[in-house]
């Protein structure tokens, strides 16, 4: 796994509760999609192959897991949230709302050029 420094001190530097879920969510991005590229933009680490597909950034309450190319995911939960036409986000509040299966699928979806 190619990890960025910037986005290892991000993780670091997010509350305790949220650093474990922070950690899963970037495994899970790079165990799912191959040669992943990480950087910290607008703030927040983004992740690209080669184009930018999925960020993740911190909240108060919650973790906001943001996918580009939302188009291609298959949501009929409509767990996704938001309106704006470049992503679509997941808000994550506890280990017990990373579902790794769900996730994998949605990641390798919107990595696909």
């Amino acid at each position: 796994m190619n990890f960025n420094q910037t986005v290892t001190d991000y993780i670091a530097n997010a509350s305790e509760s949220q650093v474990e879920i922070l950690e899963t969510l970037r495994e899970l991005i790079h165990e799912n999609v191959e040669g992943v590229s990480e950087a910290i933009k607008w703030g927040f680490p983004v992740f690209g192959n080669p184009k930018d597909f999925v960020y993740f950034r911190t909240a108060k309450a919650h973790i906001t897991l943001g996918f580009y190319n939302f188009d291609k995911i298959e949501d009929p939960d409509n767990l996704l949230e938001g309106s704006g036409k470049t992503f679509r986000n997941l808000k994550i509040r506890s280990m017990k709302d990373v579902n790794a299966d769900l996730i994998g699928e949605w990641l390798k979806a919107v990595s696909r050029q």
